[in-house]
């Protein structure tokens, strides 16, 4: 997949909703709405919105109740669009060939593609022309430049909320707990025979009792395990976080306390003892190391009522003209 900007909707031509079959042609091109003297078509509601339609019928039945809703929907963001896009013209906010060439070249650069041909490829699949991604790039552009100007330049974020926003979310600023364990290591390989899988787990077995009985486990591990690493290192596994070790593994660190040593593990390579030399709670990062990201949290939220609020405004001064097709929509 193609990140940041193919983040934008991609819209292709598909086949239009079920539509009563009388008259089918005039409904199909009839007016949905009329905004500041640009139409909005029946057609473009039913294109706009059948992607959400399928999707609603791929989790199951959709009543006309649903087909209703989405359309409504999709209407909304339509005449939201064209608001936008009119007031762009009003603005006169255009984009350079330069901002857009630039921009996909950041397209490539983030998605390890080396060369023009590897990114229409891509755009291929998702059934996209080059010259179609470049024109949906610019509108992004223009939308960007729009929000700027409109929105995020009238947005200010204080020390003091970034503050409180830092003491309501301490969980979210916590560093993870780690660990710190040590393991022996009986290797079993995948072919191996009956027999031999009973020899090791014998080993094994001999072994933990030790390991449980007091025996210096480090040294156990240098004298028992067949793990290299673990022969010199004395089975030290470092220090690990959740996510970071086998799930068989983490399953048993999880539940141990330290100094403990765990029943024997098996995993798809062996058998493993292990013993948790330490469990550290996470600390709390520093509110200066957060900041930028805090910062960054709360502009984005604020960008987007900021936004809606002013959708809403530019709604309520434009003429919005939605028309009663009743039955239809």
């Amino acid at each position: 997949m193609l990140s940041r900007f193919m983040l934008i909707p991609v819209v292709l031509w598909v086949a239009l909703f079920a539509l009563p079959t009388v008259g089918s042609a005039k409904v199909v091109n009839a007016i949905a709405a009329i905004v500041n003297d640009e139409i909005i078509t029946l057609y473009e509601v039913g294109r706009e919105s059948q992607p959400a339609i399928r999707e609603a019928e791929r989790k199951g039945t959709v009543d006309d109740a649903t087909r209703t809703a989405l359309r409504k929907a999709a209407l909304d963001r339509l005449i939201e669009k064209r608001l936008v896009d009119q007031k762009i013209k009003e603005l006169n906010i255009r984009v350079s060939e330069e901002e857009v060439r630039q921009a996909i070249e950041d397209v490539k650069r983030q998605n390890n593609m080396p060369s023009q041909e590897a990114l229409v490829a891509a755009l291929a699949t998702q059934g996209l022309s080059f010259d179609q991604y470049r024109a949906q790039l610019q509108e992004q552009i223009e939308r960007l430049k729009l929000v700027s100007q409109e929105v995020r330049s009238k947005i200010q974020v204080g020390e003091t909320e970034m503050r409180e926003y830092y003491e309501t979310n301490r969980a979210k600023f916590t560093e993870d707990e780690t660990f710190r364990a040590r393991h022996i290591f009986f290797r079993i390989s995948e072919k191996a025979p009956a027999e031999e899988i009973k020899r090791s787990m014998v080993t094994a077995l001999t072994v933990l009792a030790e390991a449980k009985g007091g025996k210096d486990f480090s040294e156990l591990a240098r004298t028992y395990s067949e793990d290299p690493a673990a022969r010199k290192d004395a089975g030290d596994l470092g220090i690990f976080k959740k996510g970071d070790m086998m799930p068989e593994l983490e399953q048993a660190i999880m539940a141990m306390k330290p100094g403990e040593v765990s029943e024997l593990v098996y995993t798809p390579s062996g058998f493993h003892i292990i013993k948790l030399e330490e469990r550290i709670a996470g600390k709390l990062k520093p509110f200066d190391s957060v900041k930028a990201e805090i910062e960054e949290a709360i502009y984005r939220k604020k960008s987007e009522e900021r936004f809606s609020a002013w959708a809403n405004e530019l709604k309520g001064k434009a003429s919005v003209e939605v028309k009663d097709l009743a039955g239809l929509l």
